[in-house]
């Protein structure tokens, strides 16, 4: 099985994390950022990759360190799950709509984190969490998961949507990337023959 648990506790967070990247989408996230456990919810469900999340932070001072060090947390368990990368397909990609939003992702399972991030959130929250987050979030999941991560917003002025076709986008390009190739289940997916 393709699981891993991670744990993070610094003096600002208390994380855990536990995947199955041969799951159904199952998930129970809890952050104490409503919003954010939602889109948590959303991404679990489209990569079909099962998630529980547990975390609990400063919220008395704002919800950043909680949203950063989940994506941190996120990242090192898929890392952990994926082991060497032998058999899986490596990349992934999707086109998603979600009402007058189109967001496009593009990802490299490559070791290689970096983030192209080209949205556009029009309000700076959406009901009480700051839209800058989002990116925080995808900042930290990238550089943590080794992940070449490019995000691109086509269409969309409403912060809500934008933000969940952005997580789901991700959801399904991860989807496909972490999925066994049956073609090539026995050997690396790189030339280099290590990723």
């Amino acid at each position: 099985m393709r699981t891993a648990q991670v744990t993070r506790k610094t003096a600002e967070t208390d994380i855990s994390v536990e995947i199955n990247l041969d799951g159904t989408g199952v998930y129970d996230n809890q952050t104490g950022v409503g919003f954010f456990d939602h889109m948590l919810d959303q991404l679990a469900r489209h990569s079909l990759i099962d998630m529980t999340i547990r975390a609990k932070g400063d919220y008395h001072i704002d919800d950043h360190h909680t949203v950063e060090d989940t994506g941190i947390a996120l990242g090192q368990a898929l890392v952990q799950a994926l082991g060497d990368k032998k058999g899986i397909r490596r990349y992934g990609e999707c086109h998603l709509p979600m009402d007058d939003a189109q967001v496009r992702c593009a990802l490299d399972l490559s070791a290689r984190p970096f983030l192209i991030w080209n949205l556009e959130l029009p309000t700076q929250k959406i009901g009480a969490f700051d839209t800058e987050l989002v990116r925080e979030f995808f900042q930290a999941l990238s550089t943590h998961g080794g992940i070449t991560l490019h995000i691109d917003q086509l269409h969309g002025f409403n912060s809500h949507h934008i933000a969940e076709a952005a997580f789901k986008a991700v959801a399904r390009a991860l989807r496909l990337a972490v999925e066994t190739d049956p073609r090539k289940a026995d050997a690396i997916p790189s030339t280099k023959g290590a990723l």
